[in-house]
């Protein structure tokens, strides 16, 4: 039933309205594929009223009332959406979304007279549909117990553009508004969502209906619902927000500390932020079956269970960490992404960008025992890898359909969106960032933005005295107060910060000192940046924009002068690194490949055999330990191998009940495999464990075996997703398409599997575009980089336009130029080094 009446109060306005609304459809594939110059079609044939992908945005939605039932029997689900709307125009004409609701990409509602500008109206909707196998929309999860029996539930996940598989909506951020959800459930079933439970009433014999409280203005992306038998343990902050950990009864014992951590942090963001948690609870649940790591839906945080569930005996320190580091991003978003939204999603930035910052700003407060400001740097050399790509984008870039959506979730927008962050700060001062962001939080508090905003809140912070003007730059005077930064004339922040965002790559900057003089020059293939650069103590904070420039200094900054806080880059050659891509690209090396990994075992051998086989020191030790010994098991460096070997043995021997050092882990899985009857007894293990850390390292040392029938079998059992759920597949392939022996049953698999492949993972997600990456990016041959040019370009609309697959091609090219030029360079120099290397 579809119907739309005005709000009972204007009931007299009802003649507008008499005549039954016209229901039109159109279909998602003929929309897409349609051409500029052709008219998508309704349903019933006649020209579809509206064809820009966009929604028109005359029609503004105020309140939903939703109401959802869930047969966790048949796998579907009934719904009825009632919306409340109003027009800021006449319009006859009222468009939606919906998708696979027995309804196609967008409704239209054709009303026989024109609405009234601001009078409410309410459309009401009755519909169908089956719950998604591919973890988007309203799903279907499983779980087994650990007496065997598979369990089902039903969960949400609606970011970006899928909560229109749930129900009808006007589904983009800008369209916020207020949701009161319904659910009905059998009594043995729990049902939970963003706000608090009001009330539940019998239905029918067998059926209650659970009355959640009003949300606050919210986007339809952070509309969140479960059904399950999940328990749950809870605590009170201290402004009394009950905080609770929602997980499978059989792993409940592993959310202590995730609890103890989301108590804490929620503490922090509300002092650090000046605005208090505005809802009454925070729940955050573990999913069995989850694609992205997790999901910031306002009140019901979601998370894959390896996030959120922290096993005492065998998770690592870098669980603990990666736990930390991940429900701080999504309390983080809480502020930036739900109370602040971005307008569209060209921005993105605005929300993963801030709060992947964020997990580094209040970590360190709250945990400094995790030390995560060394671990800041890296993120930005990680990103500037794929930003260094002419097939990169700027941090803030035009989407416009789902695919190009899903695509902004990458690390430019993640990683180089906290780094550039990271350098406002360092020039501003944390202080004066803080007041900026606070300024930016309570002014667009339940409401929508752009970059310009924010950038605006920042600058308004900043005094227009004490300060003094060079050719290019503006800086502050090093006498002046520390609140002063820059004149009015100079550049402002959002002059500076939009050559960060609006422009993609970066700078070389180059700095060399010569007496009094600084000679400061920028190099890059394609624009200018307005670069930030202070000197020691933030004595004297500067900037430029031009190409070049000398600057004369006071004697005191003659010694010291750094360059501390700009997003840069600087190439660093590792030649094991890529003479591996050589070999794994199916090249001949000779003996050269070898070498390598003995100098490189050579180069670490003492930091190697000086580490103890336990779970002791700090974090970033432990962590440390990890890798080393992993590295070195995995190079055949014989004490490791042996000390792995025996603990392997000792294990297997206990039929995995004994208890191994968790940080050391990895290492003794990473040879036990390497065994075939170790291979078999590690999967078994695999499907009885209920600790997904320990899942996770025998996932991982199941993908680097080298026996190509045991890959080949692991790819298609963990492609079918029963015992190895389908969210892991996309590091199998990708693990696979790393290991020298079992590349290239990854690229095969993943040529013959495609169409099957895109329809798992949509088109631009991210698990799709680590399974293209991770299987070609290793390429540096001619032929293999001729290879993927065609099996990409015949994809056409399937993929060829794909930015993951334009990156991977400009990625092996680069591969093959860095061959060409240094591979005879090392092989000469291996061999002349060999006795010493052997």
């Amino acid at each position: 039933m579809i119907s739309l009446s005005i709000k009972w109060p204007l009931a007299t306005m009802l003649f507008l309205l008499s005549s039954l609304l016209i229901l039109l459809t159109v279909s998602t594939r003929s929309w897409c594929q349609s051409s500029d110059t052709m008219s998508p079609k309704a349903s019933n044939g006649t020209p579809f009223p509206w064809e820009k992908m966009r929604l028109p945005e005359h029609i503004i939605p105020v309140h939903y009332d939703l109401l959802i039932h869930a047969n966790l029997t048949t796998l579907t689900f009934e719904g009825t959406t009632e919306i409340e709307i109003t027009a800021s125009q006449p319009t006859s004409t009222i468009i939606l979304h919906s998708h696979r609701l027995q309804i196609s990409k967008q409704i239209a509602l054709l009303a026989p007279e024109p609405l009234v500008v601001g009078l409410p109206y309410v459309i009401v909707i009755d519909y169908a549909g089956h719950l998604s196998e591919h973890l988007q929309g309203f799903y279907k999860s499983t779980y087994r117990t650990k007496e065997g029996e598979v369990r089902v539930l039903a969960s949400t996940h609606f970011e970006p553009t899928a909560a229109r598989m749930a129900f009808p909506c006007f589904d983009e951020p800008a369209f916020k508004a207020n949701f009161s959800v319904k659910i009905r459930r059998e009594p043995r079933h729990l049902a939970i969502s963003n706000m608090p439970l009001v009330k539940s009433v019998t239905v029918a014999e067998g059926l209650l209906e659970d009355h959640f409280a009003v949300t606050v203005k919210m986007s339809t992306y952070l509309v969140a619902f479960i059904i399950s038998d999940f328990k749950s343990i809870s605590k009170m902050t201290k402004s009394g927000v009950k905080v609770s950990i929602y997980a499978v009864a059989d792993k409940i014992h592993q959310a202590d500390y995730a609890l103890d951590t989301a108590v804490t942090l929620l503490e922090f963001y509300e002092d650090y932020f000046r605005i208090p948690y505005p809802l009454p609870k925070q729940d955050l649940a573990a999913i069995p079956d989850f694609e992205s790591g997790a999901m910031e839906n306002w009140g019901l945080t979601t998370y894959r269970e390896s996030i959120l569930l922290f096993d005492a005996e065998k998770s690592s320190a870098s669980d603990k960490l990666g736990i930390t580091m991940t429900v701080s991003h999504e309390l983080a978003h809480q502020w930036f992404g739900n109370l602040v939204t971005m307008e569209w999603w060209n921005d993105l930035w605005l929300n993963e960008g801030f709060a992947k910052f964020m997990e580094f700003v209040s970590v360190s407060v709250t945990h400094p025992e995790l030390k995560v400001e060394d671990y800041f740097l890296g993120k930005c050399f990680d990103v500037m890898e794929l930003d260094a790509l002419n097939s990169s984008h700027p941090v803030s870039t035009a989407v416009e359909n789902p695919a190009q959506i899903r695509e902004m979730f990458d690390e430019v927008s993640y990683k180089k969106g906290a780094c550039i962050l990271n350098m406002l700060r360092d020039y501003l001062s944390a202080e004066a960032f803080k007041s900026g962001i606070v300024r930016y939080l309570q002014k667009y508090s339940y409401k929508n933005t752009r970059n310009e905003d924010l950038w605006n809140s920042m600058a308004s912070i900043c005094p227009t005295d004490d300060s003094q003007s060079m050719e290019g730059f503006c800086s502050r005077d090093p006498h002046s107060s520390s609140a002063s930064h820059w004149r009015q004339e100079g550049l402002d922040v959002k002059t500076m910060m939009n050559t960060w965002t609006l422009q993609k790559g970066f700078p070389l900057i180059t700095v060399t000192v010569r007496g009094r003089n600084v000679h400061v020059r920028q190099d890059s293939e394609r624009n200018t940046w307005v670069v930030p650069l202070v000197t020691p103590a933030c004595a004297m904070k500067l900037f430029f924009q031009t190409l070049a420039l000398t600057v004369e200094v006071s004697e005191i900054f003659n010694h010291y002068f750094f360059l501390i806080n700009f997003y840069y880059v600087s190439h660093h050659t590792r030649v094991y690194w890529l003479i591996s891509k050589h070999k794994a690209a199916g090249d001949s090396t000779g003996d050269v490949c070898d070498f390598p990994q003995a100098f490189l075992i050579r180069l670490l051998s003492d930091l190697i055999d000086n580490q103890t086989w336990t779970d002791e020191g700090s974090v970033s030790q432990r962590m440390l330990r990890s890798q080393l010994l992993l590295l070195a098991c995995v190079r055949k460096y014989q004490p490791c191998v042996q000390r792995a070997e025996a603990y392997f043995r000792e294990w297997k021997d206990a039929d995995g009940n004994l208890s191994l050092p968790s940080d050391v882990t990895l290492a003794v899985f990473a040879v036990g495999v390497q065994d075939p009857e170790g291979w078999d007894f590690l999967y078994r293990k695999y499907q009885s464990s209920l600790s997904t850390s320990e899942k996770n390292k025998i996932e991982f040392a199941l993908g680097i075996s080298q026996d190509k029938d045991k890959l080949q079998w692991l790819l298609e059992k963990s492609f079918k997703g029963d015992v190895i759920k389908i969210q892991e597949f996309p590091h199998i392939l990708g693990a696979i398409g790393r290991n020298p022996v079992g590349y290239p049953l990854a690229w095969q698999f993943l040529r013959e599997n495609w169409d099957k492949l895109i329809q798992k993972f949509e088109l631009g997600s991210s698990s799709l575009t680590y399974m293209v990456i991770g299987t070609t990016s290793q390429f540096s041959t001619r032929a293999r980089l001729e290879e993927v040019k065609e099996f990409f370009s015949s994809l056409k609309e399937k993929g060829s336009q794909l930015r993951c697959v334009q990156q991977t091609i400009e990625t092996i090219g680069e591969n093959i130029r860095w061959m060409d030029k240094n591979f005879e360079k090392i092989r000469v120099w291996l061999q002349s080094e060999k006795l010493e290397l052997l």
